[in-house]
């Protein structure tokens, strides 16, 4: 009787175990990330994607930005932010397209997930700003299907707009990509656009509302 008793304790350990893988094989799947740049004049620098838990976040508002983050905004440097993310144990999967996402362009990230991480977020820098960037932050990914978002800009609060070629780096002015002398405003806060101010014109480089168009597709 003992031994009918370890028996059957022993095969329900097996079908919660298989219950449990059948049901973390369910949540590991890929999802392909489409990305469109719906701007006037403005192009997006590589982008960084990552797949994570409830607890990372990229950056608040009303609050100071990480150097990681500022790297990105003001120079579109995603090697730091890319590494941060890919050591910590709340961050599941990170993904980087490469060269300028000009108006009217698509560019797709391939990334992968988990049951334990279902949220996404992104970020890159917009072009010719001084430290503005594009970004998505904790949305959540799609169980079945596909979703769409919408990605707002910000301003990272670490460099001042003064809207000059000299500070502000790509082909658009060819300047000086940070400026670790410059405090900014001091936090990230929802970027107002451009002012039209020194080198940068209004006509050729604005946006008003969202400027990035950001499918998730579950594959």
């Amino acid at each position: 009787m003992k031994i009918k008793t370890k028996f059957f304790t022993i095969a329900a350990a097996l079908l919660l175990s298989c219950q449990a893988n059948a049901g973390d094989h369910h949540w590991g799947k890929d999802y392909k990330v489409t990305v469109t740049n719906i701007t006037k004049g403005i192009s997006f620098t590589p982008f960084l994607a990552s797949t994570h838990d409830r607890h990372t976040r990229l950056f608040s508002i009303g609050e100071m930005v990480s150097d990681e983050v500022s790297r990105v905004a003001e120079g579109g440097d995603i090697a730091p932010l890319q590494a941060e993310l890919d050591s910590s144990h709340n961050v599941h999967s990170t993904a980087s397209s490469e060269g300028l996402l000009m108006p009217g362009e698509s560019v797709e990230l391939m990334i992968d997930s988990n049951r334990r991480n279902k949220k996404f977020s992104l970020i890159s820098m917009l072009l010719p700003t001084n430290d503005t960037m594009v970004a998505l932050r904790n949305v959540k990914l799609p169980k079945h299907g596909k979703v769409t978002y919408f990605a707002k800009a910000y301003d990272a609060g670490t460099e001042m707009n003064d809207e000059s070629c000299l500070n502000i780096p790509g082909p658009h002015c060819g300047g000086a990509p940070f400026s670790p002398e410059d405090e900014g405003e001091g936090y990230a806060y929802p970027s107002p656009g451009i002012h039209g101010e020194m080198d940068l014109s209004t006509e050729s480089y604005q946006w008003n509302g969202a400027v990035a168009k950001v499918v998730i597709e579950r594959i």
